[in-house]
């Protein structure tokens, strides 16, 4: 990317410096999102967490795997998924 390309004067100033491939494609966002959108998309989010540990809870049941055992893997699946969803800034 060259100093006379259009598309590069919009970039912010790291992203300047990148090949083409790395560059983003979107733009960053210029407002934070609302509070009730950002609440829905972590709710919907967090159903998806659900339907990953009914899935993962199926495949080990389908296995002859003790209950205890595909309890605990559940919960620690969920908790370890939760606590990325829920930290995350941009949701």
């Amino acid at each position: 990317m060259t100093d006379d390309d259009p598309a590069a004067r919009d970039l912010d100033p790291p992203a300047r410096d990148l090949d083409p491939p790395a560059v983003p494609f979107l733009d960053r966002r210029s407002h934070p999102r609302p509070w009730i959108e950002s609440a829905f998309v972590r709710v919907v989010a967090t159903c998806g967490i659900v339907g990953i540990c009914v899935a993962v809870a199926a495949i080990l049941g389908t296995q002859d795997v003790a209950y205890w055992i595909v309890g605990l893997a559940i919960s620690v699946v969920s908790v370890v998924l939760a606590a990325v969803l829920w930290s995350s800034r941009t949701l």
